[in-house]
């Protein structure tokens, strides 16, 4: 079904339904925006329960610390991954719009999936293994269409595609994992698949993109000085990365300073260069340069530790590091991205206001706070500060969905405005 905005008396005003979901970032980016503010709010639900006692805890049949890292890594973030990577991907190979078959049916059914996961948390396991299996489909069918497009498309900007394609292909095996392992009550493999989620899936994702959409969006508006690429920057970021991952999977704390303070000090240098002392005066883009800075943060924070952890002082790294990269890398660098991507398609201009900033900075702020709460985890402080961090994640993105989550259901600013009957 064609839309159509004429300016002859007498056209219909296209349904919501059919908006949303005429374009791939418009319903993935619409599904990952309920799913990232519902994610939270079972968990500030279940933490109000089980820690405060505002009311009784709510039931789980998964343990909820698996069900709350899943719900975020798995159930949320592939949303907006397949949005961008439906609309940019084209882009970057030459290929024509994305067809609907091929991202309605994937989102449809990892939105359906999810749906099932909260009943069954509540009711019964096997709705929760039925659920992430249907999220696995979903996310199988979105994965299948992108690599038929890779296929068929192939050029020299193929190479950078067939990176994240594969790491994205990581994240489904993890799903498929995870999803086996509800059904079969079998959950030895879990804590590495949550794991693997950060490590061989998402950070590989995120700095790819990062590597090449930063310093394109940086050039744009800073000038072609901060454009800077080297060779170096995304084999070394992302084997770095995996180097991590494995030595955290084999409990080997005491060496992970030996990649994490070269991270560090590779992607402080990186945010330096695409223009990070330059940026304050252009929110959407200091969005994403103060996520670098952030994630240099946490690689330098899982240094220090595994240092203390080296001389005897603290028995492991802990989970302080982790929620500052996901939070503050991840959930950050996800808003600044979506923003500037639903802004550019929806026909506005290009500019985050003072609402979307206070939202991002919001964001930051709950980073701070979850690994300031891991940090005082044995105190008295530990639980209020995590609590925080999670109310301050949901006002954040609950605020940020109710001002972007309209625009999916709308058609472009710029577009003629369509004729209403009465």
């Amino acid at each position: 079904m064609s839309l159509h905005f004429a300016s002859s008396p007498g056209e219909k005003v296209p349904r919501r339904w059919t908006l949303v979901s005429g374009e791939a970032h418009r319903l993935m980016f619409f599904f990952g925006a309920l799913q990232i503010v519902a994610a939270m709010a079972w968990w500030l639900a279940w933490l109000t329960g089980a820690y405060v006692s505002w009311h009784a805890p709510l039931p789980a049949t998964v343990a909820p610390p698996w069900a709350h890292a899943w719900l975020l890594l798995y159930g949320t973030f592939p949303f907006f991954i397949f949005g961008f990577l439906m609309t940019a991907g084209p882009n970057w190979l030459g290929a024509g719009k994305m067809p609907r078959t091929a991202f309605v049916p994937s989102a449809c059914t990892m939105a359906a999936g999810l749906v099932l996961v909260y009943a069954g948390l509540g009711v019964d396991r096997a709705l929760v293994a039925l659920g992430v299996s249907a999220h696995f489909a979903g996310w199988l069918w979105g994965y299948v269409s992108l690599v038929r497009m890779l296929a068929k498309h192939w050029n020299a900007n193929a190479r950078y595609a067939i990176v994240i394609f594969a790491f994205l292909g990581l994240g489904l095996a993890g799903d498929a994992v995870f999803a086996w392992s509800v059904a079969a009550g079998s959950f030895g493999y879990v804590p590495l698949v949550l794991h693997g989620a950060v490590w061989f899936f998402l950070m590989p994702v995120f700095l790819g993109v990062s590597t090449r959409m930063v310093p394109f969006f940086s050039g744009r508006i800073l000038g072609s000085d901060v454009e800077y690429k080297p060779a170096w920057a995304r084999p070394a970021l992302i084997v770095g990365t995996i180097a991590h991952g494995v030595l955290a999977a084999n409990a080997l704390d005491a060496w992970l300073w030996a990649v994490d303070l070269p991270l560090a000090g590779m992607v402080w240098h990186l945010a330096l260069r695409w223009g990070l002392g330059r940026s304050n005066g252009v929110r959407l883009l200091a969005v994403l340069h103060v996520s670098l800075a952030m994630l240099a943060a946490a690689f330098l924070l899982y240094g220090l530790l595994s240092l203390g952890v080296l001389a005897g002082v603290l028995p492991r790294v802990g989970l302080a590091p982790l929620h500052l990269a996901v939070i503050g890398f991840f959930a950050a660098m996800l808003l600044g991205m979506v923003s500037r991507v639903t802004l550019g398609h929806s026909g506005r201009p290009l500019e985050a206001d003072a609402l979307t900033w206070t939202c991002y900075l919001g964001v930051l702020a709950a980073a701070v706070l979850r690994a300031a709460a891991e940090l005082a985890r044995a105190t008295p402080l530990g639980t209020p500060l995590m609590l925080a961090a999670a109310a301050v994640w949901l006002a954040a993105f609950g605020v940020w969905v109710w001002r972007y989550a309209p625009m999916y259901l709308a058609p472009r600013a710029d577009a003629p405005q369509p004729v209403r009957r009465g």
